[in-house]
Protein backbone atom coordinates (compact mmCIF):
# COMPACT_ATOMS: atom_id res chain seq x y z
CA UNK A 1 0.00 0.00 0.00
CA UNK A 2 1.17 3.56 -0.68
CA UNK A 3 2.62 5.91 1.78
CA UNK A 4 -0.52 8.76 2.22
CA UNK A 5 -0.11 12.02 1.34
CA UNK A 6 0.35 14.22 4.40
CA UNK A 7 2.12 17.25 3.46
CA UNK A 8 0.92 20.05 1.04
CA UNK A 9 2.74 23.59 -0.16
CA UNK A 10 0.81 26.13 -0.02
CA UNK A 11 1.48 28.94 -2.72
CA UNK A 12 1.30 32.32 -0.88
CA UNK A 13 3.90 34.67 -2.10
CA UNK A 14 2.02 36.44 -5.20
CA UNK A 15 2.08 39.88 -5.14
CA UNK A 16 -1.91 39.36 -6.12
CA UNK A 17 -1.54 42.57 -8.32
CA UNK A 18 -5.19 41.53 -10.52
CA UNK A 19 -6.51 41.67 -6.90
CA UNK A 20 -5.77 45.24 -6.43
CA UNK A 21 -6.85 47.31 -4.67
CA UNK A 22 -7.83 44.57 -1.67
CA UNK A 23 -4.13 43.85 -1.99
CA UNK A 24 -3.37 47.32 -1.43
CA UNK A 25 -2.89 47.34 2.44
CA UNK A 26 -2.97 42.51 2.73
CA UNK A 27 -1.41 40.00 0.94
CA UNK A 28 -3.80 37.89 -1.74
CA UNK A 29 -3.85 35.27 0.93
CA UNK A 30 -6.01 37.20 3.34
CA UNK A 31 -8.35 38.39 1.27
CA UNK A 32 -11.73 37.89 2.69
CA UNK A 33 -14.58 34.98 1.35
CA UNK A 34 -17.58 34.82 3.22
CA UNK A 35 -15.63 36.56 6.31
CA UNK A 36 -12.63 34.43 6.17
CA UNK A 37 -9.21 34.49 4.11
CA UNK A 38 -8.73 32.63 1.32
CA UNK A 39 -5.38 31.00 3.08
CA UNK A 40 -7.65 29.69 6.13
CA UNK A 41 -10.06 28.30 3.32
CA UNK A 42 -7.31 26.21 1.73
CA UNK A 43 -5.56 25.42 5.31
CA UNK A 44 -9.26 24.43 6.75
CA UNK A 45 -9.83 22.21 3.39
CA UNK A 46 -6.77 20.98 3.52
CA UNK A 47 -7.00 19.67 7.17
CA UNK A 48 -10.73 18.02 6.75
CA UNK A 49 -8.38 16.07 3.27
CA UNK A 50 -5.74 14.79 5.75
CA UNK A 51 -3.57 16.84 5.16
CA UNK A 52 -1.32 17.05 8.59
CA UNK A 53 1.27 19.37 7.72
CA UNK A 54 1.73 22.74 5.37
CA UNK A 55 4.51 24.79 4.32
CA UNK A 56 3.31 28.41 3.51
CA UNK A 57 5.62 30.58 1.34
CA UNK A 58 5.51 34.52 1.64
CA UNK A 59 6.94 37.20 -0.19
CA UNK A 60 4.24 39.91 -0.42
CA UNK A 61 3.19 41.51 3.07
CA UNK A 62 5.14 38.15 5.12
CA UNK A 63 4.46 39.63 8.49
CA UNK A 64 0.76 39.49 8.11
CA UNK A 65 0.54 36.29 6.87
CA UNK A 66 2.99 35.19 9.43
CA UNK A 67 1.16 36.49 12.11
CA UNK A 68 -2.03 34.90 10.50
CA UNK A 69 -1.04 31.88 10.86
CA UNK A 70 1.29 31.68 14.34
CA UNK A 71 -0.95 29.78 16.43
CA UNK A 72 -2.62 27.58 13.44
CA UNK A 73 -2.19 24.12 14.55
CA UNK A 74 -4.10 22.02 12.01
CA UNK A 75 -2.26 21.38 9.83
CA UNK A 76 0.93 22.52 11.20
CA UNK A 77 2.32 25.31 9.34
CA UNK A 78 6.26 25.97 8.45
CA UNK A 79 6.55 28.92 6.76
CA UNK A 80 9.25 28.71 4.03
CA UNK A 81 10.69 32.46 3.52
CA UNK A 82 10.74 34.24 -0.12
CA UNK A 83 11.52 37.73 0.95
CA UNK A 84 15.04 38.52 -0.62
CA UNK A 85 13.59 37.64 -3.87
CA UNK A 86 10.02 36.42 -5.32
CA UNK A 87 10.21 33.35 -7.17
CA UNK A 88 7.96 32.02 -9.56
CA UNK A 89 5.81 28.78 -8.61
CA UNK A 90 8.39 26.13 -10.11
CA UNK A 91 11.33 28.10 -8.30
CA UNK A 92 9.08 28.44 -4.78
CA UNK A 93 8.46 24.56 -4.42
CA UNK A 94 12.09 23.94 -5.29
CA UNK A 95 13.65 26.14 -2.55
CA UNK A 96 11.22 24.51 -0.25
CA UNK A 97 11.91 20.61 -1.22
CA UNK A 98 13.91 20.50 1.92
CA UNK A 99 10.98 21.35 4.16
CA UNK A 100 8.47 19.14 2.46
CA UNK A 101 10.72 15.91 3.20
CA UNK A 102 11.25 13.07 0.22
CA UNK A 103 7.74 11.67 -0.55
CA UNK A 104 5.12 13.05 -2.64
CA UNK A 105 3.34 16.12 -1.36
CA UNK A 106 0.47 18.08 -2.27
CA UNK A 107 0.48 21.82 -3.85
CA UNK A 108 -2.44 23.95 -3.41
CA UNK A 109 -2.51 27.66 -4.61
CA UNK A 110 -3.80 30.07 -2.29
CA UNK A 111 -6.79 31.69 -4.82
CA UNK A 112 -8.16 28.09 -5.70
CA UNK A 113 -11.30 27.24 -3.56
CA UNK A 114 -14.11 25.21 -4.32
CA UNK A 115 -17.80 24.28 -3.40
CA UNK A 116 -17.66 21.03 -2.37
CA UNK A 117 -19.52 17.76 -4.07
CA UNK A 118 -19.91 14.49 -1.98
CA UNK A 119 -17.04 14.02 0.21
CA UNK A 120 -13.86 15.76 0.42
CA UNK A 121 -11.94 16.48 -3.15
CA UNK A 122 -8.86 16.77 -1.69
CA UNK A 123 -9.13 13.09 -0.12
CA UNK A 124 -10.21 11.72 -3.52
CA UNK A 125 -6.78 13.36 -4.59
CA UNK A 126 -4.81 11.57 -2.33
CA UNK A 127 -6.33 8.38 -2.25
CA UNK A 128 -5.81 8.32 -6.23
CA UNK A 129 -2.67 9.06 -6.63
CA UNK A 130 0.13 6.29 -7.33
CA UNK A 131 3.63 7.21 -6.95
CA UNK A 132 4.76 3.97 -9.25
CA UNK A 133 2.67 5.48 -12.37
CA UNK A 134 2.38 9.10 -11.85
CA UNK A 135 5.15 11.79 -11.39
CA UNK A 136 1.73 14.04 -10.41
CA UNK A 137 -2.13 13.78 -10.38
CA UNK A 138 -3.19 17.23 -11.26
CA UNK A 139 -7.23 18.60 -10.07
CA UNK A 140 -9.02 19.54 -13.13
CA UNK A 141 -12.51 21.75 -13.44
CA UNK A 142 -14.84 22.03 -16.19
CA UNK A 143 -14.16 25.29 -17.59
CA UNK A 144 -17.76 25.99 -18.64
CA UNK A 145 -19.55 25.56 -14.93
CA UNK A 146 -16.24 27.25 -13.38
CA UNK A 147 -16.19 30.90 -11.96
CA UNK A 148 -13.14 33.55 -12.41
CA UNK A 149 -12.09 31.17 -15.36
CA UNK A 150 -11.88 33.00 -18.78
CA UNK A 151 -9.24 31.28 -21.16
CA UNK A 152 -10.02 28.54 -23.50
CA UNK A 153 -9.18 25.51 -21.38
CA UNK A 154 -6.07 23.38 -20.53
CA UNK A 155 -6.59 19.57 -21.04
CA UNK A 156 -8.57 17.22 -22.64
CA UNK A 157 -9.10 14.78 -20.52
CA UNK A 158 -8.94 10.54 -21.68
CA UNK A 159 -11.03 7.92 -19.79
CA UNK A 160 -8.17 6.88 -17.83
CA UNK A 161 -7.17 9.84 -16.76
CA UNK A 162 -4.34 10.70 -19.09
CA UNK A 163 -4.38 14.46 -19.76
CA UNK A 164 -3.24 16.08 -23.34
CA UNK A 165 -2.73 20.32 -23.44
CA UNK A 166 -5.20 21.56 -25.54
CA UNK A 167 -2.27 22.35 -28.48
CA UNK A 168 -4.32 23.46 -31.71
CA UNK A 169 -7.64 23.15 -30.46
CA UNK A 170 -9.75 25.94 -30.09
CA UNK A 171 -11.24 24.55 -26.82
CA UNK A 172 -10.70 22.44 -24.05
CA UNK A 173 -13.03 21.54 -21.55
CA UNK A 174 -10.57 21.28 -18.16
CA UNK A 175 -8.92 23.67 -16.51
CA UNK A 176 -6.05 22.91 -13.86
CA UNK A 177 -7.79 24.27 -10.97
CA UNK A 178 -3.99 24.86 -9.08
CA UNK A 179 -4.23 21.93 -6.61
CA UNK A 180 -2.01 18.92 -7.47
CA UNK A 181 -0.09 16.01 -5.55
CA UNK A 182 3.67 16.19 -7.16
CA UNK A 183 6.11 13.53 -6.54
CA UNK A 184 10.05 14.90 -5.62
CA UNK A 185 11.15 13.61 -8.72
CA UNK A 186 8.98 16.24 -10.46
CA UNK A 187 7.50 16.37 -13.86
CA UNK A 188 9.12 14.50 -16.79
CA UNK A 189 6.20 12.95 -18.12
CA UNK A 190 2.78 14.18 -18.84
CA UNK A 191 0.60 14.37 -15.65
CA UNK A 192 -2.33 12.59 -15.00
CA UNK A 193 -5.57 14.39 -14.15
CA UNK A 194 -9.00 13.88 -11.46
CA UNK A 195 -11.97 15.82 -12.12
CA UNK A 196 -13.47 17.77 -9.07
CA UNK A 197 -16.52 17.25 -8.13
CA UNK A 198 -18.81 19.91 -7.17
CA UNK A 199 -18.28 23.95 -8.36
CA UNK A 200 -14.56 25.77 -8.94
CA UNK A 201 -14.04 29.22 -8.38
CA UNK A 202 -10.50 30.83 -9.10
CA UNK A 203 -11.01 33.92 -6.76
CA UNK A 204 -8.24 36.20 -8.44
CA UNK A 205 -10.28 39.37 -9.12
CA UNK A 206 -12.30 41.88 -6.58
CA UNK A 207 -15.50 40.89 -9.10
CA UNK A 208 -14.64 37.31 -8.62
CA UNK A 209 -14.58 37.83 -4.49
CA UNK A 210 -18.22 38.95 -4.98
CA UNK A 211 -19.16 36.68 -7.34
CA UNK A 212 -18.37 33.43 -5.53
CA UNK A 213 -19.89 34.82 -2.50
CA UNK A 214 -23.04 34.94 -4.38
CA UNK A 215 -21.92 31.43 -5.86
CA UNK A 216 -21.34 30.14 -2.48
CA UNK A 217 -25.74 31.58 -0.74
CA UNK A 218 -26.97 30.10 -3.94
CA UNK A 219 -25.88 26.71 -3.30
CA UNK A 220 -26.25 26.67 0.21
CA UNK A 221 -30.19 27.97 0.22
CA UNK A 222 -30.45 25.19 -2.97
Amino acid sequence: MNEPVTTAMVLAAGLGTRMRPLTDLVPKPLVRLKGKPLLDHVLDRLDAGGIKRAVVNVHHFPEQIEAHLKNRTRPAITVSDERGQLLETGGGIIKALPLLGNGPFLIHNSDSVWIEGIGSNIARLIKSFDPERMDSLMLLALGATSLGYEGRGDFVMAADGLLERRGERREAPFVFTGVSIAHPRMFESPPDGMRLDGVWMHVGTPQAVEEAEQWIDRMASA
